[in-house]
């Protein structure tokens, strides 16, 4: 589903991103995980055009997206959920979700629909202000917004920063079923832990640089991840 090769990002002098190269194939959860200021932001927001890359190609389902704009990459099949969340504090559950679906010109009841039966607390509170929102339910409305887009491939930023233990386990479950429903995920995550658990494969960042690859459950029982990221 997407192909990274030699991907290279500066800001100004700076490298921060090293010539990476990654796959996530298609129907998996692939997961970046690694330490604050490894790059792992910097890599989503490039892959989601928000940041021009100084080298490298980015393909999309067969289609090199390099060049083409943010919303270009939304058209073509690409959603993220930033860090932080991001949503519209001042606008109205509903209204964020309708805007998840900006650029689409069909029906999009359906989808509404399906959001709501994923995320009832959405439903819920379909009226209130997004701004007066848990952080866990702002979390759904995030992940719910960028599925009106449809996409084919969901990028996913840091999903469980600031919740409680038994939120960042729902949360988890979710983006299990979304994958489940056929959406391919690419995760970027601190929890280590709980990204090895649910991922098919993982790669290893640090200082812009992938250094360890592989099936992600294998990365798990290696003393150098064990170490570095799950306190073994």
């Amino acid at each position: 589903m997407l192909e990274v090769r030699d991907l290279q990002v500066h800001f100004g002098v700076i490298n921060a991103i090293k010539g990476i190269s990654f796959d996530v194939p298609a129907g998996e959860i692939v997961t970046l995980i690694g330490a604050n200021g490894a790059g792992k932001t910097t890599t989503l927001r490039t892959l989601s055009g928000i940041k021009k890359p100084t080298a490298g190609t980015v393909t999309l389902d067969g289609l090199d997206i390099t060049g083409l704009s943010a919303q270009d990459r939304v058209r073509r099949g690409m959603s993220h959920v930033p860090e932080g969340r991001r949503i519209f504090p001042d606008m109205t559950v509903m209204e964020n979700l309708e805007l998840g679906a900006f650029l689409r010109r069909d029906v999009v009841q359906s989808d509404l629909d399906e959001i709501f039966t994923r995320f009832p607390i959405l439903a819920e509170r379909r009226r209130q202000l997004a701004g007066t929102l848990s952080g866990g339910e702002q979390q759904m409305l995030a992940m719910g917004r960028a599925l009106m887009a449809k996409p084919k491939m969901l990028l996913l930023d840091e999903p469980s920063m600031g919740l409680a233990p038994l939120l960042v386990q729902e949360i988890f479950d979710i983006i299990i079923s979304i994958n489940q429903a056929g959406t391919t995920v690419l995760l970027v995550e601190q929890n280590a832990n709980i990204a090895l658990q649910i991922a098919h494969h993982a790669y290893v960042m640090e200082t812009g640089s992938i250094v360890l690859s592989g099936e992600a459950k294998a990365l798990a029982q290696t003393d150098e991840v064990k170490r570095a990221y799950l306190g073994g």
